[in-house]
């Protein structure tokens, strides 16, 4: 079913909203990283919370319907596995090889990955407009991000990268394509299934986990650990989550994905307001690529929509 108009315009506010509360968590992250907790720690308080905030909720949206946990297990799974710990188990691995720069270029490669899946699937090729808005987009990202030549990069690190590509694109597809159970429900579900898994991947040694309760430095002052957790934990995870899914449900897997590429913008604006890293005239070119190749995106996926009913609607005879 083809989103119209009206339904595009809201699930395009509530995908910049998700990316903007999303991109937060680079600035109230650092305060707690630099206290001495671990990334993966971290993330794990940060889903659990989520999940745990958003349980009370779920059960009111599910009104007794527990069978449709039951019936949707193979997605809220792939969310929690892929969408909520693969990316960032991954992520904090590829960091350990190569520079962040690269690391981010290759999982904001999970985008292309979308559009390669639904072109696939459908095996419609997207149009001509939506193609070149996917090459400035990923270019604008280019521009922020400058990162180093990938020549003499290590190999581990581009392998975590692309799998942490594969956790993104597994979590717009499935926050897309699961009908039939309330988003406050799928996410509660799928965020504490990451919790559980990155857990796991703790105690196995996978990832380090150290957790601290030591005041933290923040926006110029002093504040318990907690503050900035709490941040984490309700916007840029419960908020952030519930959106970016309601979003996607409307806006379908490939828009919804590129739209989430504002993030990056977002994240540099959330440091220039609240750490005071003023970006440079080479990140506000990048975003303004980055902003306009979302739009030729959109603009094209509408195009594409148009072009499938036209393609499916029966002639009718003169």
């Amino acid at each position: 079913m083809t989103p119209q108009p009206g339904v595009r315009a809201v699930g395009l506010a509530v995908a910049l909203a998700s990316a903007a509360m999303f991109a937060t968590s680079g600035s109230f992250a650092r305060p707690l990283l630099e206290s001495g907790w671990s990334p993966a720690a971290a993330v794990i308080v940060r889903l659990g919370l989520a999940s745990l905030v958003l349980a009370p909720l779920a059960a009111l949206a599910l009104r007794g319907r527990w069978h449709v946990l039951r019936e949707k297990w193979r997605p809220i799974l792939m969310y929690g596995l892929f969408g909520g710990a693969a990316v960032q188990v991954a992520y904090f691995n590829a960091i350990t090889y190569i520079e962040v720069g690269i690391a981010l270029m290759l999982e904001y490669l999970g985008v292309v990955l979308v559009v390669l899946y639904v072109w696939a699937r459908t095996r419609r090729r997207p149009g001509p407009l939506t193609l070149v808005g996917m090459a400035v987009a990923v270019a604008g990202l280019a521009v922020i991000l400058n990162p180093a030549d990938l020549a003499g990069a290590d190999l581990r690190g581009v392998a975590w990268g692309l799998f942490a590509a594969t956790g993104m694109a597994v979590y717009y597809v499935t926050s897309a394509e699961t009908s039939g159970i309330p988003p406050l429900a799928f996410v509660s579900a799928g965020l504490g299934v990451g919790a559980v898994a990155l857990l796991v991947a703790g105690l196995t040694g996978l990832v380090p986990l150290r957790f601290g309760t030591a005041d933290v430095r923040l926006f110029g002052g002093t504040y318990p650990w907690w503050v900035p957790l709490l941040e984490l934990v309700v916007v840029a995870a419960a908020l952030a989550y519930v959106t970016g899914f309601i979003a996607a449900r409307r806006l379908g897997p490939t828009v919804a994905s590129f739209v989430g590429l504002t993030e990056v913008v977002f994240a540099v604006a959330w440091a220039w307001l609240l750490l005071g890293e003023l970006p440079g005239p080479v990140q506000l070119l990048g975003g303004t690529v980055l902003l306009a190749g979302v739009a030729a995106v959109q603009a094209g996926s509408g195009r594409d929509a148009e072009r499938a009913r036209e393609e499916l609607s029966p002639a009718v005879a003169p």
